[in-house]
């Protein structure tokens, strides 16, 4: 691999490894998430699971298919903005506003994800690619997992967890077509994602429901939100570029290298030199 693209792929480990969104949004309501999560309702884990779920199918039909196949730079400021403004919505009623306010985020957010896959080269009227853009969601970061030394890594055992899913959606939509009512498999796929995406979902949740945060916070934490998943999108339509350019194997082996190197070595910079 030419050392360029080693830079790439260490730059995108160390994000989809590292990254906590956890912990940015703790930084913003000013205790952990945890403790906040705390003063959730009881049954919450049921309603968000079911609002999660519903969300990311609603954003699947709104977000995917407005995009038009032309490559271009993504509009990542603009969806910023938008998804901040819906955030401020949520935030102004607490629990209440999530089921209306999920799906319209999670709608801009995949919006966001398909428009970054189709900056790296995806084609976006392909299966695999609108799938690729629904799979960002399931990924929150590797985060605690720092000091693991495994060379399962977060990010390719998601990868790994969905990819049954993915390849019966594949199938059964090659032969069916795309339609929610003929397609359990699909619905299969989703609650894969949604099982993931459901607990930041429940972070944020927590967060917006304090009473002293409010709009301005409910705001700053949709901007959290969508600025870690563009990032987690950019990281993986980067990795998915390399390994269509050099093939999934090499590019896979040296990503658990790189990942089991910095890890061991603590390292702050992540960096392929001594590696590769």
């Amino acid at each position: 691999m030419q050392q360029a693209d080693s830079v790439v792929l260490a730059n995108a480990a160390q994000q989809l490894e590292s990254s906590s969104l956890a912990t940015s949004i703790s930084h913003i309501i000013g205790m952990p998430i945890e403790k906040a999560m705390t003063a959730l309702p009881g049954h919450w884990s049921n309603i968000v699971s079911r609002i999660t779920k519903k969300a990311l199918e609603k954003a699947l039909d709104a977000a995917l298919y407005s995009l038009k196949r032309k490559p271009g730079k993504p509009k990542n400021k603009i969806h910023k903005l938008f998804v901040g403004v819906s955030g401020a919505v949520g935030g102004s009623f607490g629990i209440a506003a999530l089921a209306v306010e999920l799906p319209v985020s999670a709608t801009i957010m995949l919006r966001s994800i398909a428009d970054i896959a189709r900056s790296y080269g995806e084609d976006l009227e392909e299966l695999d690619s609108k799938m690729a853009c629904l799979t960002v969601f399931a990924l929150s970061g590797g985060g605690s997992a720092k000091t693991s030394e495994s060379a399962d890594t977060s990010y390719y055992a998601v990868r790994s967890f969905l990819t049954k899913a993915l390849g019966d959606t594949t199938n059964h939509i090659a032969v069916h077509g795309f339609s929610k009512e003929g397609a359990p498999v699909l619905v299969k796929l989703i609650n894969a994602v949604s099982a993931r995406f459901s607990i930041p979902v429940s972070g944020k949740l927590a967060a917006q429901s304090l009473p002293v945060v409010g709009a301005v916070s409910g705001a700053s934490v949709n901007w959290l939100f969508i600025r870690h998943y563009q990032k987690m999108a950019k990281a993986h339509f980067s990795i998915r570029a390399l390994e269509r350019k050099y093939g999934d194997k090499v590019v896979e082996d040296l990503y658990k290298d790189i990942v089991k190197y910095n890890r061991k070595h603590n390292s702050r910079d992540w960096g392929v030199a001594e590696i590769a």
